[in-house]
């Protein structure tokens, strides 16, 4: 690997490699719990994922049939891709045990509760999504998490100098 390589800054200790985030969901919704799924991929998405173009603005979960599926999660064409590469949009079925689908469909039905997606990652060379079931933030709410993260961090600014005297 080359010394600015992403991959080398991207993987964490415990042997994942994030790929993408859904930072505006951590801004956007009030994340209360979390689960990690498996994603049904065709062979070009991997190697777009592996090359570490993926999108997960404006996606979600949904459970139909009892079967959990991905929409709007964008995964670019591969750039080395014949004509039998993917659509970039498509939705992608996740793999979940049944007691974790039926157990997320009953937190997930309560109204103003959605399924949505926080990161896609690879962990020990397979993909993996990271869902959470979460409740839209109104905008009172979003200014005051706001203003707790600007008081956090300054607190943090100011003991980190009064460390460094």
């Amino acid at each position: 690997m080359a010394k600015g390589d992403k991959k080398d800054k991207k993987a964490e200790a415990d042997g994942t490699v994030n790929v993408c985030r859904n930072r505006r969901a951590l801004h956007e919704y009030e994340i209360s719990d979390r689960i990690e799924c498996g994603i049904v991929l065709v062979g070009t998405e991997v190697k777009s994922l592996r090359d570490g173009h993926a999108n997960l603005e404006d996606s979600y979960a949904r459970i139909d049939n009892d079967e959990v599926f991905l929409i709007g999660a964008e995964i670019p064409e591969y750039l080395y891709g014949n004509r039998a590469n993917h659509k970039p949009k498509r939705t992608r079925k996740l793999l979940l045990h049944r007691r974790e689908i039926n157990k997320f469909a009953g937190k997930a039905s309560e109204k103003g509760l959605t399924l949505v997606p926080l990161r896609l990652y690879f962990k020990d060379g397979k993909a993996k999504v990271e869902i959470a079931v979460a409740k839209g933030k109104q905008a009172h709410d979003k200014r005051e998490s706001m203003k707790s993260a600007d008081a956090k961090r300054d607190i943090d600014r100011a003991l980190a100098s009064r460390r460094k005297r």
